[in-house]
């Protein structure tokens, strides 16, 4: 490790920005390359600088350069480092020599993005500082938590990349804007009423309340009561007047959980809501003016339940003015990893002390599964397996994988590369607004090899 050597962080860092650890005489001679490519290299001295830099810098990677035999012997403090800094994609600078030793391997797999092997190829390593600043940023927009407060994240937030999520985030930005009544479907532990919250956090409503209701959970005799609520005396045991939840969501959002299993009686009353914007508190007689907009999810097919008149039709097309569909976690390629990693980061503070990741069996076998209960079992699958992992990565067993058959379609590296690919390269270009120029830049490669991309996966600019 180089001795005395300040960290040069300026006050404004620019925004493809390279945190490097390690012996500065690996990279030096390539550093007037580098910025010509547009990398500014910021260096720390030591491995405890490192946290403190990430918290100051725009960097989202990094590189560890040390030399022989220096990376797996600092291997425990590498691996604490990146734990302390998982915004960033690492790469590590090694020997082809080392590249090839067990330990080495360990280590890369676990906990870098990728490596690359010394000497140092200015325009090489450019190319793959690209890539980790494209799926960087990727990853960072992937968790689509709009404006909640990191300390009120809820645990199974919106996660991925897949081109079945980037559908479903158009899909919330188009409609999040208008007033009509929204029908999101899907199977049960997809995400229904975090999409029916991200709708309401980028509403004109997101000032007002949002009110969730499960349907499905309310004890048939006290639906009524806790949908239009009640006056003092209207019943036994009605010691007060209480406000219904469609009342209280005045002026905000109504999210009506698993509306399938709403009783008949009640879905007559829910939709002469929906037609007169009025409602009767149960023992009241005066009718109350409500402004809300309602949004409801259900596992159920309704057209199904219609048909054996367990549903109203014309409440039906009430609530599906609008419908947005949520894809299963079996469908939406290169998320579940993804999920994975970032369920493992929100609830690190839960896991064993020798815990650093998952192993690469772990990834197959969670990549290889049906998952019938969706993002909500992938959830709990991953928080047992930190907390009950034994060794240094989470193995399919830790999981409870081990036994599970393989009932998933076989995907190929090359059908993987080209997906995330393909989602690289719409990100970039979401990001750079349709600019060609940029997008490329921020990709790592020319303009031209972009097109080529562009064409080979069908993307147009808009």
């Amino acid at each position: 490790m180089p001795k005395n050597v300040k960290p040069t962080v300026s006050d404004t860092a620019p925004e493809r920005c390279i945190l490097y650890v390690g012996e500065r005489d690996i990279v030096a001679p390539s550093l007037d390359i580098f910025r010509q490519e547009g990398w500014d290299f910021v260096f720390a001295s030591s491995l405890e600088e490192v946290p403190s830099l990430t918290a100051k810098l725009t960097a989202l990677v990094g590189v560890v350069g040390f030399g022989e035999a220096e990376l797996v012997d600092h291997g425990h403090r590498v691996e604490l480092m990146l734990a302390q800094s998982q915004k960033l994609k690492w790469i590590a600078l090694i020997s082809r020599h080392d590249s090839e030793q067990p330990a080495y391997r360990q280590l890369i797999s676990s906990a870098f993005y990728d490596y690359h092997t010394l000497p140092v190829d200015a325009r090489r390593l450019s190319v793959t500082l690209g890539h980790a600043q494209g799926m960087a940023e990727i990853s960072a927009e992937a968790f689509y938590t709009g404006h909640w407060d990191k300390d009120h994240r809820q645990e199974n937030e919106m996660v991925g990349a897949s081109d079945q999520m980037q559908k479903v985030y158009q899909e919330i930005r188009k409609v999040a804007g208008v007033e009509a009544p929204i029908l999101i479907t899907g199977e049960s532990g997809t995400g229904k009423e975090l999409t029916a919250q991200a709708i309401h956090e980028r509403s004109g409503r997101r000032e007002g309340p949002f009110v969730a209701v499960n349907c499905g959970a309310l004890p048939a005799n006290l639906i009524q009561s806790e949908l239009f609520g009640h006056e003092k005396g209207a019943f036994t045991g009605a010691h007060e007047r209480k406000l219904g939840r469609i009342e209280s969501a005045n002026a905000g959002t109504l999210f009506l959980d698993e509306i399938g299993d709403l009783p008949m009686d009640l879905q007559t009353n829910l939709l002469r809501f929906l037609q007169e914007k009025t409602i009767h508190r149960i023992g009241g007689r005066q009718d109350i003016e409500v402004n809300v907009r309602v949004l409801a999810a259900t596992h159920v097919n309704l057209e199904a339940a219609i048909k054996e008149g367990r549903f109203r039709q014309d409440l039906y097309y009430r609530l599906n003015v609008l419908q947005i569909k949520m894809p299963p976690l079996r469908d939406r390629m290169g998320d579940i990893p993804l999920i994975a990693h970032y369920v493992f980061t929100r609830f690190s503070n839960e896991k064993g002390h020798r815990v650093k990741g998952f192993s690469e069996e772990a990834l197959h076998a969670m990549n290889h599964y049906d998952w019938p209960g969706n993002i909500r079992e992938l959830i709990n699958r991953v928080r047992r397996a930190m907390v009950m992992c034994e060794k240094f990565l989470i193995s399919p067993v830790d999981l409870g994988l081990e036994r599970r058959t393989n009932s998933r379609a076989q995907v190929t590296l090359n059908e993987a590369r080209d997906t995330a690919e393909a989602a690289s390269i719409r990100a970039a270009l979401a990001q750079s607004r349709g600019s060609v120029s940029v997008a490329a830049r921020q990709l790592g490669i020319s303009r031209v090899s972009l097109y080529r991309l562009m064409e080979k996966h069908s993307i147009s600019k808009n």
